[in-house]
């Protein structure tokens, strides 16, 4: 299955869909340089983007859930390890 890297995305509407632009941005580049450059750009209706949000708030609820199990100190994790939002 092919797929490619993004490390950034932007979203903008208009009256009748979303737009999704996923983009590579490299951070090591010279000034005069583009900073990255978009791999994939997707337009979605507002009912799939609903969809959309909804499977990835609780794709990342089960991630956090799994990441918080993995830090719990009888799992081998660290107590008082820092945790960003």
């Amino acid at each position: 299955m092919g797929g490619v890297y993004a490390n950034f995305a932007n979203v903008s509407h208009s009256d009748y869909e979303f737009t999704v632009t996923f983009a590579r941005v490299d951070h090591e580049v010279e000034s005069e340089e583009v900073p990255g450059v978009v791999v994939a750009r997707v337009n979605l209706s507002p009912r799939f983007m609903r969809e959309l949000i909804d499977a990835m708030e609780d794709n990342y609820s089960k991630w956090r859930t799994r990441e918080g199990i993995k830090n719990l100190p009888e799992y081998g994790g660290t107590e008082g390890g820092s945790e960003e939002e």
